[in-house]
Parts: C-alpha cells; sequence; structure tokens
C-alpha cells in the first residue's frame, strides 16, 4: 500500500498481540517525507515491536502500515535493529564488501560509506573488537549502503558517547536535508529532541503524546524559583503582567514561566515584593518525559525470531535496506 499526504509512513489503529500479552494497542502516526520522527519511551514500551511491523519483520494484529516511498523496492528502507548482525570475526571493511553485491552497491560505494560513516581509519579492525558506538556506525553504514531514502533505526544511541549522538543527529539532519525521511526510537527524550522533527511518546504499548518538540516545550517550560513575601502578592503581580503561567511550590517558592529574572525583580519592586533569591530550574528532557510515561509492567514472555543476516526482499536485523 502506499501512503498518503507525504507521508513516508502511516501507521493506523495498528496492534500487535504476542499469545495472550498485547504489544502495542492501536497506534496512530505518521512519518512525513523529509522529516526525523522519533518514537520515544521506556523499555517495553513497543518502540521495537512498532519498527518490525514497520519493516515487514512482523505482521500486525489489527490496523495498517502504508509506505510510501517513490519507486518502492527492496532497496528503498535501510534499517538498523536488534541485535545488530555483525559477524566479530570480519573486518569492518570485509562485512561491507560481503553485503555490497547484495545491495546493489560498487566497491566504491562502500569506500564512500567507510567515510561518511567515519569508519575509514578503522576498515581493517575486526568488528570483535570495535567500541559500542562504531560498531552502531558498522550497522548503519550497512543499511546506507543501497543509499535508501527511509532509515529506520532501533534506539541507535544505546551506549553512544556524547560526540557519538551528535554525529547521529548531524547524519539524520543531513538525511532529511537531501529529501530523505526516518524512523528513530530512542528510551530517552535527550537522545534526539534536538534532531527530531516530530516525537510519537509511547507508554505501555499505546501513544500517549506526539508532536514538535516546540510543542512538548511549550507544554513544560523552564522555570525561575522564586523565594519571595509574599509570593502570592508576586504571583497576583506577574498575572496583572501577562505572565500567568506561575506554580507555587510546597515550600512557598513561585517557579515562573516565560520571565526573565530581570522582568521578575522589576514587577516585584513595583509590588513592594522582597525578593530573597531566584534560581533557575531548567526542565530535563528526560523528566518531561517521565512525566508522561510509565514503565511497562507486563514483557513479552515469546522470543521475537531471529533473521539470518542476510539482504533478502524483507529487511534483516543486521541493517541491510529493504
Amino acid at each position: 500500500m502506499t501512503a498518503s499526504n507525504g507521508d513516508a509512513i502511516r501507521v493506523s489503529g495498528v496492534g500487535k498481540q504476542f499469545d495472550l500479552i498485547g504489544a502495542v494497542h492501536d497506534v496512530d502516526f505518521a512519518v512525513p517525507t523529509g522529516a526525523v520522527t522519533a518514537l520515544v519511551g521506556p523499555t517495553g514500551a513497543g518502540k521495537s515491536t512498532l519498527l518490525r511491523l514497520v519493516t515487514g519483520l512482523q505482521q500486525p494484529s489489527s490496523g495498517a502500515i502504508e509506505i510510501g516511498i517513490p519507486g518502492r523496492g527492496p532497496r528503498s528502507i535501510g534499517a538498523v535493529l536488534n541485535p545488530r548482525g555483525l559477524h566479530p570475526a570480519r573486518t569492518v571493511a570485509d562485512h561491507l564488501r560481503c553485503y555490497a553485491p547484495l545491495a546493489c552497491a560498487s566497491r566504491h560505494r562502500v569506500d564512500t560509506v567507510l567515510a561518511e560513516t567515519g569508519l575509514a581509519p578503522v576498515a581493517d579492525t575486526v568488528i570483535a573488537g570495535l567500541p559500542p558506538g562504531q560498531a552502531t556506525r558498522l550497522a548503519l553504514a550497512t543499511a546506507l549502503l543501497a543509499d535508501p531514502p527511509l532509515l529506520v533505526l532501533d534506539d541507535p544511541f544505546t551506549d553512544a558517547e556524547p560526540f557519538e549522538r551528535g554525529w547521529l543527529h548531524e547524519l539524520l539532519r543531513r538525511h532529511v536535508a537531501r529529501g530523505g525521511s526516518a524512523l528513530v526510537s530512542a528510551d530517552r527524550l535527550a537522545d534526539v529532541v534536538s534532531s527530531a522533527d516530530q516525537l510519537v511518546v509511547l507508554s505501555e504499548g499505546t501513544v500517549v503524546w506526539q508532536g514538535s518538540p516546540a510543542k512538548l516545550r511549550r507544554g513544560h517550560p523552564d522555570r525561575l524559583v522564586v523565594a519571595a513575601a509574599p509570593s502570592i502578592a508576586l504571583a497576583t503581580a506577574l498575572a496583572a503582567r501577562g505572565f500567568t503561567d506561575a506554580v507555587m511550590r510546597p515550600d512557598g517558592r513561585l517557579a515562573v514561566a516565560e520571565a526573565d529574572e530581570a522582568t521578575i525583580r522589576a514587577v516585584a519592586e513595583s509590588a513592594q515584593v522582597r525578593i530573597a533569591s531566584i534560581v533557575a530550574d531548567p526542565i530535563h528532557p528526560d523528566r518531561v518525559l517521565a512525566s508522561l510515561t510509565k514503565p511497562r509492567r507486563h514483557r513479552h514472555t515469546r522470543q521475537a525470531p531471529q533473521v539470518p543476516a542476510a539482504f533478502v526482499p524483507a529487511p534483516t536485523s543486521a541493517g541491510m535496506p529493504r
């Protein structure tokens, strides 16, 4: 099927049942063409299951998944799933050379992907000796061999150092700048909020929030925490100036959003309110995620079937394009 309205992927009412355990329930979201969409939620929220459904490794128990990629074919989706499917005894270059013919990629394309993923300096390194971040780069390099328009990446930020996260953000932004699309999963909101165009938050197999990072920030703004006497008088004075988002904390301090320190002090002075202290309270993205989700109470008892690391018409766990 083909997704409409310019979407690379459209997920409509999708559910997946494993024996008596429901992995995901009535999930709806779209991945716009030319955008990065992030599936975010705690372990067990259903992210990996949804990615396997999107790539065709599993079939939904209910609902529909539509793929809208012009000229869709076996090389249109590049997937990095778990397990990564890397043979520990091969070198980095040998791994890519083994997959290149199956992806219809030339030796020159292998060299290009090695350079693009920063793996050229370790091309002769045995995979068993790679740190986790470089192993993820190699799985991604495998997925990029066919230069697919759609990337589906299952938590590529796991065990990644800060510079690896930064590199992944840049790669995703370059991919969509060329007109590609990406669906990326993450356990932590902080890992994806700077590169995602839209967020889909999952909790216990259902979508609990979706929208842009800017929309999420507006709903959970940074605050300045003010110790003032009397606090209620300051809140009233701020509201009169249009700063209505002020929350009284249990300790009597006032948590104010959208107003800077100079404004708060000026309003307090005009209202004859004494300020003892003003402390910044920036909200961390993962605090926001924790407020939206809860840990899954049940886990699947049945393992997902393992797929051989090979380039086949359906995507594989080795990160090969579909």
